[in-house]
């Protein structure tokens, strides 16, 4: 478990560290992170609810994963790391794209971000670690955009802004590539 977090500037250049309950009290400052998209053979996504203990948006549902690299680790080796250290599963990972998001969770704090959002295919068995993770279901696109649409729903905001972009500018976002790599730094990459 990291307990620093990368400090970015908007085009995702370090400009320090910060521990990471620091980085998200108040108004959050901005840092760099990823969102993990773990999709089965049968086009399935996994979802997961936030543990109870999570600071903020604790019970929520989500992708299947979602974390901080450490200083010095790139975006694709942490997001395969917290697969295994949240899900217990092994998997590549791909960079669709990244962007900045800013979400109070009332007077606790916020999501301040530079989200990596990626993409992993699996039909490993999920074995989510407690502290973590309380719930996980598998969905298909149209189960989750249907659940999506109730605007009471309660789906972390990250989540809400991925998925209808990921519907819209990756359709195909399931079909991982042998080579996982990510794509230029800049807006919309």
């Amino acid at each position: 478990m990291i307990h620093e977090v990368v400090l970015v500037d908007a085009q995702d250049v370090q400009i320090g560290v910060c521990d990471k309950r620091d980085a998200h009290l108040g108004a959050g400052q901005l840092h760099r992170a990823f969102s993990v998209h773990l999709i089965d053979s049968r086009g399935r996504h996994l979802l997961q609810r936030r543990a109870a203990d999570k600071m903020l948006w604790a019970g929520f549902w989500s992708n299947a994963c979602c974390s901080h690299p450490a200083p010095g680790e790139t975006i694709l080796d942490a997001a395969s790391r917290r697969l295994r250290e949240e899900l217990g599963v092994w998997a590549s990972c791909r960079a669709l794209y990244y962007f900045e998001y800013h979400a109070l969770f009332g007077s606790i704090g916020a999501e301040h971000e530079l989200c990596h959002v990626l993409v992993a295919q699996s039909d490993a068995e999920v074995s989510p670690v407690p502290e973590e993770v309380s719930d996980i279901k598998w969905l298909t696109r149209a189960e989750i955009t249907a659940q999506l649409a109730e605007p009471r729903a309660p789906f972390t905001p990250w989540f809400r802004m991925q998925w209808q972009r990921l519907l819209s500018e990756h359709p195909s976002f399931d079909a991982p590539r042998a080579e996982a790599t990510l794509p230029p730094l800049g807006r919309g990459a």
